[in-house]
């Protein structure tokens, strides 16, 4: 079949083919990692608290069950990331939104639940059964927040995130976005963690800011990879924001997917496109463009070869968008 979408970005050959529909077992509202384990596919997916689904492949899925947190956290937490050491122990990183109360304008003045995400740290040692809290490890500082501005749903925070291992083995690097109260620090931003510190990874994550890995990851600065184009805070926003990474295997780079929020109440643009071949260079990143005209949110791809993931793909993958995908994702050499 031919493309229904294509265009080339640097040396790379980007097309889009219609595809049969394909939904994920359990309803979504972020980033779903995936790992294998015997021959099974896992999958998380999270509105607000993770289901954990396994099968032989995304067609044939079990229902799914609620994981259990051997901890409490206010709020809820959403796992959008994992990765999978060789002794099976998975580590895991949650979006969580505490409970903040501010005046919303969009409800005549009434209360209402507006929060600013945290990310945090899991591990679990039962192939993704129950998970045990492991800290909060990226943050804005309570100076970030504005509880004044016209967004619909945050005011302030680090959240809407993917996290991939380096090739080499010696970061976990994290994309996010960053909804601080100053403009300047608006936008998807980084982080780093050595591998080494991922048992323990309390006040081991650096941001980068201001041309270095500088910054603590708990209330630390950051200068966004990609900066906001209007305040999230603005009558109309123009922002890049829940970023996912995979490594494709076929050109060799890696592949960040994102949404693009145009409005207070977060609507889409659509969703794009973005290769480095080295993540610790912030500035290799390519300019952004637009792969798919869509109002949906949360891309990410799944690899289709049994041990293929949403972090590590090859030439083709499925294109999820919201927990569906409607199409088929080739990537190649030019």
């Amino acid at each position: 079949m031919p493309p229904t979408h294509s265009l080339t970005v640097a040396d790379i050959r980007i097309e889009l083919e219609e595809a049969q529909a394909l939904t994920f077992p359990s309803h979504t509202d972020c980033n779903s990692p995936i790992w294998w384990s015997d021959g099974q596919m896992h999958i998380l997916n999270s509105t607000g608290h993770p289901v954990h689904s396994t099968g032989s492949d995304l067609e044939h899925m079990t229902r799914g069950t609620h994981i259990i947190y051997n901890a409490w956290r206010d709020g809820g937490r959403w796992i959008e990331s994992v990765h999978q050491d060789p002794d099976g122990t998975l580590y895991g990183w949650y979006h969580n939104e505490p409970a903040h109360y501010v005046p919303d304008e969009y409800h005549q003045g009434r209360q209402f639940p507006m929060t600013a995400p945290f990310i945090g740290a899991a591990a679990s040692r039962d192939n993704g059964a129950t998970w045990d809290d492991l800290g909060l490890i990226l943050a804005g500082g309570p100076e970030t927040l504005d509880l004044e501005g016209r967004n619909f749903w945050f005011a302030g925070g680090n959240g809407d995130f993917s996290v991939i291992l380096d090739r080499a083995g010696d970061y976990f690097y994290f994309l996010f976005g960053t909804y601080y109260k100053d403009v300047a620090q608006q936008g998807i931003s980084l982080a780093r963690m050595p591998y080494a510190d991922r048992q323990g990874p309390v006040a081991k994550v650096q941001k980068w800011h201001a041309g270095g890995w500088t910054q603590p990851g708990l209330n630390g600065a950051v200068t966004p990879v990609l900066p906001v184009a209007a305040s999230w805070y603005d009558p109309l926003p123009d922002t890049f924001w829940g970023p996912s990474v995979h490594w494709n295997t076929a050109i060799q780079r890696y592949v960040i997917l994102m949404n693009r929020a145009t409005d207070p109440r977060w609507k889409q643009d659509g969703i794009y496109l973005s290769l480095t071949a080295d993540l610790s260079d912030p500035h290799s990143w390519t300019a952004p463009v637009r792969i798919l005209e869509t109002s949906g949110w949360y891309p990410q791809v799944v690899g289709l070869t049994p041990g293929e993931t949403e972090r590590q793909a090859d030439a083709v993958a499925r294109l999820f968008v919201h927990g569906t995908s409607n199409h088929v994702l080739r990537l190649s050499k030019a």
